[in-house]
């Protein structure tokens, strides 16, 4: 019991930790466009104020409420988390990684932030701790429709980014790159994370002293 704990706990971590480092990524990246939720807090702030945080904090929370509503289960601990803890590392990410001003650069940090966010969200997604509130959706809406996950989280993304497009937020080719290719990788990550995770856990023997609590 306490082995599996401890893994899961270890994997949401982390996962959020590579799932930031991603979004900052593609952040830095931004004469491509930028992601599609991104496009709805920008087009929400251009026509309504606020702030662009703001925005990202009262979507999440109205994307939890419906997942809430739809499953009549309370979120996860790890959903308020996930919440909380994506900015803070996005700020720390966004503060480390130097601005890149060639063309080219941005164009592969972009697309390496695409693969680096995809693979994110299958290893904190894995531990079953609480996903967060986009991310909640998309998993309500494969149990409901049957659909694999790449095809609905890319649904998902497209939808929130021509919501954003026709409240004023800006679209690029990033942004569509984002919606297609995201889901992609969460596709191979989800399923490849959760069978190490499982792996992890019925291993016999102690844990690494690293692990120790």
């Amino acid at each position: 019991m306490r082995r599996a704990l401890v893994y899961r706990w270890l994997f949401f971590i982390i996962g959020l930790i590579v799932l930031a480092l991603g979004f900052s990524m593609t952040i830095k990246g931004d004469r491509l466009g930028i992601g599609p939720w991104d496009v709805l807090h920008v087009g929400l702030y251009m026509r309504f104020g606020l702030t662009i945080g703001t925005w990202a904090v009262l979507s999440g929370f109205a994307l939890l409420l419906i997942t809430t509503v739809f499953t009549r289960r309370m979120p996860q601990v790890g959903t308020f988390l996930n919440m909380i803890l994506i900015g803070m590392f996005m700020d720390v990410f966004i503060f480390l990684i130097p601005d890149i001003h060639s063309l080219v650069g941005q164009a592969l940090i972009f697309l390496g932030g695409i693969v680096v966010a995809g693979f994110g969200v299958g290893i904190y997604v894995a531990p079953k701790i609480g996903a967060g509130p986009r991310d909640s959706l998309m998993l309500l809406l494969v149990e409901k429709t049957g659909w694999g996950v790449g095809r609905v989280k890319t649904g998902v993304e497209v939808g929130a980014a021509l919501l954003g497009w026709l409240l004023g937020g800006p679209i690029g080719l990033g942004t569509v790159a984002f919606a297609l290719l995201t889901g992609k990788f969460v596709q191979i990550s989800l399923p490849m994370f959760e069978n190490m995770l499982k792996a992890m856990i019925l291993k016999k023997g102690e844990l690494p002293p690293i692990l120790k609590i």
